[in-house]
């Protein structure tokens, strides 16, 4: 398994969860990462965000494809 790479961290596991969505629709697996006590301190999450991971490898074509996520929205 290759070494992943964060992509985005953001304020949700919902938008974490939307991006990693996007992501694999274009055949690039990511995992979402929070540290929120597995759930049970969602406010954690505002403190250090929630991750998106990607292998090192698709790294440039996930953060291009979020940017252009982001310019179009």
């Amino acid at each position: 398994m290759s070494e992943r790479t964060v992509v985005a961290r953001v304020g949700s596991t919902v938008e974490a969860q939307l991006i990693a969505g996007m992501l694999d629709s274009y055949g690039i697996e990511a995992i979402v990462s929070a540290d929120d006590g597995g759930g049970t301190e969602p406010q954690w999450q505002l403190t250090s965000g929630v991750r998106v991971l990607v292998a090192e490898g698709d790294a440039p074509e996930a953060e291009r494809l979020i940017a252009e996520a982001e310019a179009s929205s």
